[in-house]
C-alpha cells in the first residue's frame, strides 16, 4: 500500500446494528500532515462496490480484490498530493471508498490508467463539490459523540 503523506494517523471503528448484529467497519483519517490544505482538494468522489453476504462482510476473494484496487488506485492517487483517500467503510454489503481529490477530471484519468491493467470491477462512482470536507466533518462528529 503506498504512503499517503497527507494522512498522518489512521483510526478504525466498528458500528453495530441493534437489531440483527451487523457490523460496519470504518477506517478512517484521524489526523492529517500539518502542512496538508484540505481546501486544495474540493471534489469528493466515492466507490462504491455492492456485493451480496449472509454476514454482511465481503468473502475473502472479494476483500482481496478490493485491496488490488485500492493498492492500484494508491498508486496514482496520493501523487503530488492529488487526492486524499479520507474514509472507507465496510459492512452490510457495501463498500465505499471516500476520496477528496483536486478534480473530478484528473480523478477520472489517473483512476482510468491505474485499472487499465485490472479485470473490471464491480463498483459505481459518484462525485460531488464538498470544499469544506463537510460529509468527513459530520462523520468525525459523529465519531466524537461516540467516544466523549
Amino acid at each position: 500500500m503506498a504512503v499517503n503523506s497527507d494522512v498522518e494517523l489512521w483510526a478504525t471503528a466498528i458500528s453495530t446494528h441493534a437489531s440483527n448484529g451487523r457490523k460496519i467497519i470504518f477506517r478512517f483519517a484521524k489526523e492529517f500532515n500539518p502542512a496538508f490544505a484540505r481546501t486544495s482538494q474540493p471534489i469528493r468522489i466515492i466507490i462504491a462496490w455492492k456485493y451480496e453476504s449472509e454476514t454482511g462482510m465481503p468473502s475473502t476473494e472479494e476483500l482481496q480484490r478490493m485491496d488490488v484496487l485500492e493498492d492500484a488506485l494508491d498508486s496514482v492517487l496520493y501523487q503530488d498530493s492529488f487526492a486524499t483517500l479520507a474514509l472507507v467503510s465496510t459492512g452490510e454489503d457495501l463498500r465505499e471508498w471516500t476520496y477528496y481529490a483536486k478534480s473530478e477530471d484528473g480523478f477520472s484519468a489517473r483512476f482510468d490508467y491505474a485499472i487499465s491493467e485490472l479485470p473490471e470491477f464491480p463498483i459505481e462512482i459518484h462525485s460531488e463539490c464538498d470544499a469544506n470536507w463537510d460529509m468527513y466533518e459530520q462523520f468525525k462528529a459523529g465519531m466524537n459523540e461516540i467516544v466523549n
